[in-house]
């Protein structure tokens, strides 16, 4: 009995000891820092005491506090208590120095803190104040430019994908771009972010979540060292504070910090030049090239189309495609330049093709020569060519030349053929003209010269009135803001009906169609467009509340469209929806 009394006292003793066990420790806003920035040490407890006596803090200069702070909450009907002394430090030089031991008496027994090292290194270029709600967000939000490749050679592709990385310690509500960059001696597409996806991940070994803003893929222009610009935004953040609700909850602070993402320099190697051939025209990458024809077998005077096309991973808008040499007796026509291209995060992927129109005109045999394509090969990072089969063109039937000289220019060699010219060559010239004499008529006094005496005395009364009535018309600014405005409903409109199929240009041309209307009609700028303000307006002015729900859909339809995905046949069917709900509510306006 007396052993179970030993263990229950024991017992009981012990979990007094851990309800009530007291904590007093010492913290820092940051362990390095320069030496014209600013520390902040807190010495926090939870349980109030008596007879402080902060450290010395030797090595630095005390420029603010102590302050203190008292935090009382009830959650779940525990106490939670929370006192802090706060001292904001300046340091006298560069270093390694020690935050002493403070000390404090709580319950008649004396707690100490455990010391902190401390390192100061020599001036930041921007320093930092220790102190508050925006030193919090600087240190806890970061934009990061990161470059997929450092060292490209010209015309050789390169990402750089923007990222925002946010602590756990802070919240970000809202941000804008506040300068993009231009990437000027760059060729840049910028790939399209559909729907930005927060992720976990770790920024200089600690947790973070980042989100990625831009991804921009890049073909330097120049060789050298090239500066990629810094993307700059203005972000809200939600800092928390020593401060709590009256139910013990943690206020916040919302700060607006300014982060870039600093310049980033690559060294573009330019392309070597052993082994370069004489017809490089700048193409790097890996590709596939062929020329190829239509017909191979035609009469004369019908046309053919020969294609050069060039398919692959490369730089495929950044050089010219080689010219197509015809013999004589075909006649060559202006290309037609075809793109098929994509960009996505590993560069430039498609194919590029000229084509061209060729009518041979007498019959016979025409070969088109080889042409061949040369391009700098990345992964072998040497030059390769590609050359094109010889292409013969048959013409069963036609006439037959005379002195004409048909020829094919190949490598090293030169076909020529005779070719006999039938009698009907000058058979476009009229050999028998019927010319017929010119009767001589007198100007002076005619009925010309007396409509050409007086026109201009007629017209004088006329010009008075049109003058007047432009006059009226430039002076009504009212009127010409609806007029305007009219057109521009019109003419996007239209513009929508041209872009069917494209799903973010169609909807953009709706939406300003439909409130160029209202600009028309209601007299309202777009600022004042509220939903609410229209229903209010179109029902005052007679409009039945079906048609005014109807139109009100098509502005709501045109905000969600452009992030969701639509169909060809639903935006057919809000097209055709909104030229009938503007043209009934024009009728009962």
């Amino acid at each position: 009995m007396k052993l179970k009394l030993i263990f229950l006292t024991l017992f009981l003793s012990t979990m007094h000891l851990a309800l009530g066990q007291v904590k007093f420790e010492a913290k820092v806003s940051k362990k390095k820092l320069g030496v014209n920035e600013r520390l902040r040490v807190d010495f926090e407890m939870n349980k109030d005491g008596d007879n402080f006596t902060p450290p010395s803090f030797s090595g630095f200069t005390v420029v603010g506090g102590p302050n203190q702070s008292i935090s009382n909450s009830w959650i779940n009907g525990k106490r939670s208590y929370a006192k802090t002394f706060s001292y904001f430090l300046e340091p006298t030089r560069r270093g390694s120095f020690t935050i002493k031991q403070a000390t404090i008496e709580i319950d008649g027994q004396t707690y100490k803190t455990l010391p902190l090292k401390i390192e100061v290194t020599g001036a930041v270029d921007k320093p930092k104040d220790g102190n508050d709600t925006d030193f919090v967000a600087s240190e806890n939000l970061h934009l990061i430019a990161e470059v997929s490749k450092a060292n490209p050679y010209l015309n050789e592709a390169i990402t750089v994908v923007y990222k925002l990385y946010v602590s756990p310690r802070i919240s970000v509500s809202n941000w804008r771009e506040l300068d993009s960059p231009k990437y000027s001696d760059f060729w840049s597409q910028a790939i399209d972010m559909k729907q930005l996806k927060i992720e976990n991940g770790e920024y200089k070994g600690e947790p973070y979540r980042y989100v990625i803003l831009r991804k921009t893929v890049l073909y330097p222009q120049k060789t050298g060292k090239l500066n990629i610009e810094p993307l700059t935004l203005t972000v809200s953040v939600d800092v928390p504070t020593k401060r709590r609700d009256i139910f013990g909850g943690r206020l916040y602070t919302t700060v607006n910090k300014t982060v870039a993402a600093g310049n980033r320099t690559i060294n573009v190697k330019s392309l070597p030049t052993q082994g370069k051939p004489d017809d490089f025209s700048g193409a790097v990458g890996s590709f596939n090239f062929k020329v190829t024809t239509n017909k191979k077998e035609l009469d004369a005077t019908e046309s053919l189309d020969a294609k050069v096309s060039v398919s692959g991973n490369g730089n495929l808008k950044l050089f010219d495609l080689p010219k197509l040499n015809v013999p004589n007796g075909l006649e060559q026509y202006e290309p037609q330049h075809n793109e098929r291209v994509r960009t996505n995060l590993t560069g430039m992927a498609g194919d590029i093709s000229d084509t061209y129109t060729l009518v041979p005109q007498y019959k016979g045999k025409y070969p088109i020569p080889s042409i061949s394509f040369s391009y700098f090969d990345l992964k072998t990072e040497t030059y390769k060519r590609i050359s094109s089969d010889e292409i013969v063109i048959s013409v069963k039937n036609g006439p037959d030349g005379g002195n004409t000289v048909v020829t094919s220019e190949s490598e090293g060699s030169t076909n020529k053929k005779l070719v006999t010219q039938t009698g009907s060559q000058f058979r476009f010239l009229k050999l028998n003209a019927n010319l017929q004499p010119i009767k001589k008529e007198y100007f002076f006094k005619s009925t010309a010269y007396w409509l050409s005496l007086t026109a201009p005395l007629l017209a004088i009364p006329l010009f008075l009135f049109f003058g007047k009535k432009r006059q009226e018309r430039l002076s009504d600014v009212s009127g010409n803001r609806v007029r305007k405005a009219d057109k521009l409903a019109r003419k996007y409109l239209s513009e929508a009906r041209k872009n069917l199929g494209n799903q973010k240009e169609f909807y953009i041309a709706m939406e300003r169609a439909l409130h160029n209307y209202l600009k028309a009609k209601l007299h309202i700028q777009t600022s004042e467009m509220s939903k609410e303000r229209i229903q209010r307006l179109l029902k005052e002015r007679g409009v039945e509340d079906t048609i005014t729900i109807e139109f009100i859909a098509l502005l709501e339809s045109c905000e969600f469209a452009r992030y969701t995905p639509s169909s060809t046949s639903a935006m057919q069917q809000d097209y055709d929806k909104a030229s009938r709900v503007i043209a009934t509510i024009d009728k009962q306006l």
